[in-house]
């Protein structure tokens, strides 16, 4: 026991929250490849669709995620619980307005994406709310850097939803799509674990000054206008393919999206460590170019040996992860891993302009992201082709970030 206690201490914060993401990626893929197994590739369209609506959420919460991590670097004292205060009410709100929005609007939701029933769209609206106030927790543990607890949160929800989601299968005969709705909804509760919600919170007379509501309402708008180019860029290729394929098609695409993921949902442990350390070098007058370099590094080899195993061992993988069912997908694997990766080391980019309140890569991700959905409408006559039309998007978007990046480097001297 003192011997594990020696090597923790050893072990810094930071990688002991690299470690954390990789176990959470871990249980989040395992959570995937054995409802796609289970399910099957009909059923599990519709269990890979309220996935995605997690991925939605999840990136509107960063909007509050990344809003409270860095004005908890910038503001102290008083200034510092009124953000706290401000935030969390905020965050209760705003949740409560897009479950209503879904809840009012699920039988147009089941209609577009063909479900069997609009009883997931209801339950899983429900929980929406509490999503946002975890976002406001992770971004506080964040913004301290107090990556063991936010390692917790993230801990929390992945064990919670996979064990409840198959213990729910396994115990309750009902549609299992409403199921993984439940479990999702009920892992959001897990995921307030350790918090920090405090009656206080919302009930304490505290305001910011003019000059830092004005900052932080800034901020909000520009990461808010970021998070949604990211829901379209990562997102909308699977909501398109499940409105004009057939549902065993959607979800043979949903394994494919699952398995060449894997790169940006590790990349976006970066993110995590890259934000508050360029804020508080940025505060500190240090440089900040070298730490970007120093990521963008680690994505790029990271990036390069995953595309080389999908390319060479792609029906292998396939068939460990989602079985002979799917290896009609194999040889789509290496391309579908390339697009994401382009994707992550862009968005490593996008977040360290982010981070320095740089506004033109949020434009670039958006005229991108737009571009992609519009191309994906007019060319899907195949998988194949809506492979090919995002990874002509993200080839598009990377030079755009690199040709910003060194034009600021050059002419600006952000270093």
């Amino acid at each position: 026991m003192m011997a594990i206690k020696l090597v923790l201490n050893k072990v810094s914060p930071e990688k002991v929250f690299m470690v954390s993401v990789l176990v959470v990626n871990g249980g989040n893929y395992l959570y995937n490849l054995i409802l796609g197994r289970l399910l099957g590739p009909e059923a599990y369209s519709e269990a890979a669709l309220l996935i995605t609506l997690v991925l939605v959420l999840s990136f509107l919460g960063m909007t509050f995620q990344l809003v409270t991590a860095k004005f908890v670097i910038l503001f102290s004292n008083d200034d510092r619980v009124a953000l706290k205060h401000l935030l969390y009410k905020y965050a209760l709100i705003f949740g409560l307005l897009i479950g209503i929005i879904l809840f009012a609007f699920s039988k147009n939701l089941q209609e577009i994406f063909h479900t069997e029933s609009d009883l997931l769209f209801k339950t899983f609206a429900v929980s929406v709310p509490l999503y946002f106030l975890m976002s406001v927790n992770r971004g506080r543990y964040q913004g301290k850097q107090e990556y063991q607890k936010l390692s917790m949160t993230y801990q929390a929800e992945m064990w919670s939803r996979l064990f409840i989601t198959l213990g729910l299968l396994v115990l309750l005969p009902f549609n299992s799509a409403f199921i993984v709705a439940l479990g999702i909804g009920l892992s959001f509760v897990f995921g307030l674990i350790p918090t920090t919600l405090d009656i206080e919170s919302f009930t304490k007379e505290v305001t910011l000054s003019k000059e830092n509501k004005r900052k932080v309402i800034s901020f909000v708008a520009l990461t808010t206008c970021y998070e949604l180019t990211q829901i379209i860029i990562n997102n909308s290729d699977i909501l398109l393919v499940k409105h004009y394929f057939d549902n065993v098609t959607a979800g043979l695409y949903s394994s494919l999206a699952m398995i060449g993921r894997v790169v940006y949902f590790i990349a976006w442990m970066f993110v995590m460590l890259l934000l508050p350390a360029v804020v508080q070098k940025q505060k500190d007058g240090e440089a900040t170019a070298p730490l970007l370099m120093k990521y963008v590094g680690y994505v790029g080899v990271l990036s390069v040996t995953i595309i080389i195993c999908c390319a060479v061992f792609p029906e292998l993988i396939v068939q460990l992860m989602f079985g002979e069912a799917y290896l009609s997908m194999a040889p789509l694997l290496w391309q579908y891993a390339l697009a994401t990766s382009l994707f992550a080391i862009s968005n490593i980019f996008a977040y360290y302009f982010l981070s320095l309140d740089q506004y033109l890569p949020v434009i670039l991700s958006g005229i991108l992201g737009i571009s992609q959905i519009i191309m994906i409408m007019f060319f899907h006559s195949s998988l194949y082709i809506v492979v090919q039309v995002q990874i002509i998007a993200m080839v598009s978007l990377l030079v755009a970030q690199l040709l910003y990046f060194t034009h600021n480097t050059i002419l600006n001297k952000i270093v």
